[in-house]
């Protein structure tokens, strides 16, 4: 076994991105460290790590590379220095299958904390709509924002009770439904660039209830 499988089996994204001064949420969300991120866009799994906004993708041993400068191979030595892992004597292959085996109840949590952070940030957008484009007198045109608000609002809030309250099946679904054909892709990619757009016009929804 070589130093890359010996690193990228030993460690994982979500373990690099903290050891190096990130706060991941309970979501697997953070502040990407590859742009100017004010609203966390950077999803890390344990065997991955995708930004949102900028693209940016790869695995651990891509994600140390590209936070320190490196080469992939000095950022290969560099986390088997910082996590104590040595090529002469690797851990036994039990011991590495233990840690890295995924079962799919780990891994539906894991989509199911990603489609519940990116459902609750559009929910926070769509409740801010409805007050914010809401028409003040009858004559005036209704806002296509206003119109998704009424239209997504209770739909989107639904989605979030299941995700919160429901049995394992029903959250399956519902995280099925959210992720299939990048949908829920397309919607975070909407949500960084609406954020883009408040930030340059001079109002923040991030602290919109």
């Amino acid at each position: 076994m070589n130093l890359f499988e010996i690193v990228k089996y030993g460690v994982s994204c979500r373990e690099a991105a903290e050891r190096y001064g990130m706060e991941v949420n309970h979501y697997g969300m953070a502040l990407c460290p590859f742009h100017n991120d004010r609203h966390p866009s950077l999803y890390v799994a344990d065997d991955h790590y995708y930004c949102f906004a900028c693209g940016e993708h790869g695995d651990v041993i891509d994600f140390t590379a590209k936070l320190f400068g490196l080469p992939l191979y000095d950022a290969a030595q560099k986390l088997a220095a910082d996590f104590h892992l040595s090529p002469d004597k690797p851990p036994s292959a039990v011991a590495l299958h233990a840690k890295r085996i995924r079962t799919e109840a780990q891994q539906l949590m894991e989509n199911e904390r990603l489609c519940f952070s990116v459902l609750s940030d559009y929910a926070r957008v769509l409740r801010d709509w409805k007050v914010r484009y809401a028409p003040k007198l009858s004559y005036e045109p209704v806002h296509a924002r206003f119109v998704e608000a009424c239209h997504k609002l209770d739909q989107t809030e639904y989605y979030l009770d299941i995700l919160c309250a429901g049995d394992s099946f029903e959250r399956a679904e519902v995280v099925q439904q959210q992720m299939a054909d990048g949908k829920l892709d397309s919607l975070r990619r909407r949500l960084e660039e609406l954020y883009k757009e408040e930030l340059e016009n001079g109002y923040d929804t991030a602290g919109v209830a």
